[in-house]
C-alpha cells in the first residue's frame, strides 16, 4: 500500500487540509511535463505524446542517468487492465530502441515544446542534467514502466505488485493528491513501492544468481560530492533523501566495494568497508594533526552537507571504506556491459555483476583475495 499523506494547519487547534484527486489527468501530465522531478529527480524529460510504430502514443518518456528509459502512462479513466496492458505494450516497443531512436524523440520533443532549446542535443542535455562529461556508452539497457494516477485503485495495485513480484517485471505507480488551503493549492505525491525496492526485487526475480560477496556503491560525485574527499578520508556517502542513504546500510563491514560514478564516468576505487554507516555528524577523521574530529568541522565540501540536526531526513550518512585502490575521476575505469545502479549500495545478482568484478579486477590490479 501506498503512504498516506495527510496535513493538518497549525493553530489555536488542528484543521485538515482538504484533499481532492487532481481534477484533470491533463493538468496532471502538465505538471509532470513542466517539472519531471516532481515524479522523480533523477529523470531527464526526453519526450511527450511519443508516436510508436503502432499507432499509440506513449504519454511520457524520460531517461535515468544510467541511460535507462522510463515509460510514463497517465491512467486517464482507463480501467486497470487497459492501462497496464498499455505500458506492457510500450515497454515491448521501447526495450528496442537503439540511441539514435531516443536521440530523434528527444529532438522531436524539443523542437514541438520547447523551441527555444531546438538547437540542444539529447547529448547536451544528458551532461548538463546529470552533471557529466559524456553519456554512457549504450543507452536503453533496461526499462521501467511508471503508471502516474491522480489516485490509485485496490485493481491497479495488484496487479502492478503482482507484475513486479512475480514475473519481475519493472513496474510501479505514482499517484498525485492536491491538498486545498484557501485559494492556495498543494501537491503531494506517493509511490506505491520505494523505486529502489522495485529494482532490487526484479533483479533478483530475473537473475536468482547467488550474490558473489562484492558489494556495489554509487557515489554522486558532482559540485555537493567531491571525490577526491572521498579518497583521503576514506568514505562514501549519499544524501539528501532517506531513498538515497538508506540502501547504505546493505555494506557490512568486512565486505569488499566496488565504487562507480554514475552518468558514464566509471568504476573509480575498491575498498573494505570498516564501519557500518552513520550519519555525517558522527563519521570522525584526522585533522592532519594526529587528533579525531568531526569531518564537519574541517574545511572541506563534505561539511556542507546536511546533517541530523538540520534534517534527519535529508542528512547526509557516510560508510568508512579502507582503500585498496583508487583512481582519479580522469582514470575512471568503464567497459560496455558494466553493471550500474542508481541505488547507493547493492548486494547485485545481475548475471553481469561477476563479469563486472572480474574486469575490474584486472584493470586495478586487485586478485581474488581482500
Amino acid at each position: 500500500m501506498p503512504i498516506e499523506v495527510g496535513i493538518w494547519k497549525l493553530g489555536g487547534r488542528l484543521q485538515p487540509v482538504a484533499f481532492t484527486g487532481m481534477d484533470s489527468e491533463s493538468r496532471l501530465e502538465s505538471v509532470l511535463a513542466c517539472d519531471i522531478s516532481v515524479a522523480d529527480p533523477g529523470w531527464l524529460l526526453i519526450g511527450r505524446q511519443v508516436p510508436t510504430a503502432f499507432g499509440k502514443f506513449i504519454d511520457l518518456l524520460a531517461i535515468d542517468a544510467e541511460g535507462q528509459l522510463i515509460v510514463i502512462e497517465l491512467k486517464k479513466n482507463r480501467t486497470p487492465r487497459e492501462v497496464v496492458a498499455q505500458l506492457l505494450d510500450y515497454g515491448s516497443w521501447v526495450r528496442n530502441l537503439e540511441d539514435d531512436e531516443i536521440a530523434t524523440i528527444f529532438e522531436a520533443f524539443v523542437n514541438k515544446y520547447h523551441p527555444e532549446h531546438k538547437a540542444t542535443s539529447l547529448d547536451e542535455a544528458f551532461c548538463e542534467r546529470f552533471k557529466v562529461e559524456e553519456m554512457p556508452e549504450s543507452l536503453n539497457e533496461a526499462h521501467k514502466l511508471v503508471l502516474v494516477a491522480s489516485e490509485l485503485d485496490d485493481s491497479s495495485e495488484r496487479i502492478i505488485t503482482y507484475l513486479a513480484e512475480e514475473y519481475g517485471v519493472s513496474i510501479n505507480a505514482v499517484f498525485f493528491r492536491v491538498f486545498r488551503d484557501g485559494q492556495s493549492e498543494y501537491l503531494s505525491r506517493a509511490w506505491l513501492t520505494d523505486p529502489g525496492q522495485v529494482e532490487a526485487r526484479v533483479e533478483a526475480k530475473r537473475e536468482k544468481l547467488p550474490w558473489n560477496g562484492e558489494f556495489y556503491a554509487s557515489y554522486g560525485a558532482d559540485e555537493d560530492r567531491d571525490w577526491e574527499e572521498a579518497r583521503k578520508y576514506g568514505f562514501i556517502s549519499a544524501g539528501g533523501g532517506a531513498w538515497y542513504s538508506r540502501t547504505l546500510s546493505t555494506l557490512e563491514p568486512g565486505g569488499r566495494v566496488w565504487v562507480n560514478i554514475p552518468g558514464g564516468v566509471g568504476y573509480v576505487g575498491v575498498g573494505i568497508v570498516k564501519e557500518s554507516v552513520v550519519p555525517i555528524d558522527e563519521f570522525m577523521v584526522d585533522n592532519g594533526n594526529g587528533k579525531k574530529v568531526p569531518i564537519t568541522t574541517l574545511p572541506v565540501r563534505a561539511a556542507k552537507h546536511t546533517t541530523m540536526a538540520q534534517d534527519p531526513e535529508k542528512a547526509e550518512h557516510m560508510v568508512r571504506v579502507e582503500w585498496i585502490k583508487t583512481v582519479p575521476l580522469k582514470d575512471a575505469v568503464k567497459e560496455k556491459g558494466f553493471f550500474g545502479n542508481q541505488n547507493s549500495a547493492a548486494k547485485p545478482r545481475a548475471k553481469n555483476w561477476a563479469f563486472t568484478v572480474e574486469r575490474l579486477r584486472q584493470r586495478f590490479g586487485i586478485d581474488n583475495g581482500k
